[in-house]
């Protein structure tokens, strides 16, 4: 069986994106291919974000944030934004896949310690393994 291919969209591709391309890839890539992109990249894969995967070793200290302009052509089966500003900013979908909207707040914006950034961080990533694994798992 061929994987299907989902794109995971957010505004800066820094965090909730970066986590879910990585986490399909590790734990359901026998099913999807996945990649991330921004709908205006920050430049950079934020440092928390790197060291929450790695409490599950999954390095994502390589990744780069990328543009949806890479993707326009590229047809993934289906388009998942993770972030309303996303949602609200992509313009009409050209592919010829699905779209969906499974939105997580961003992690960037919290305060605090960073142990309290941390603790938001992890919620983040525990939350798109629960969600997106959910739908995925459905759509397969």
């Amino acid at each position: 069986m061929d994987a299907k291919s989902v794109l995971f969209l957010c505004t800066g591709n820094s965090c909730r994106s970066q986590m879910a391309e990585a986490l399909v890839n590790r734990f359901l890539g026998d099913r999807w291919d996945a990649y991330s992109a921004g709908t205006q990249p920050a430049g950079y894969v934020h440092p928390l974000a790197v060291k929450v995967m790695a409490e599950i070793d999954i390095d994502i200290s390589r990744f780069r944030s990328k543009s949806v302009d890479e993707f326009r052509y590229a047809g993934p089966d289906l388009l998942i934004t993770v972030c309303d500003a996303a949602a609200e900013d992509c313009p009409v979908w050209l592919g010829s896949g699905q779209a969906a909207h499974i939105s997580f707040p961003d992690p960037a914006k919290a305060t605090g310690s960073e142990d309290e950034r941390l603790a938001v961080f992890r919620q983040v990533r525990d939350d798109i393994r629960e969600k997106v694994f959910s739908y995925l798992t459905q759509k397969a």
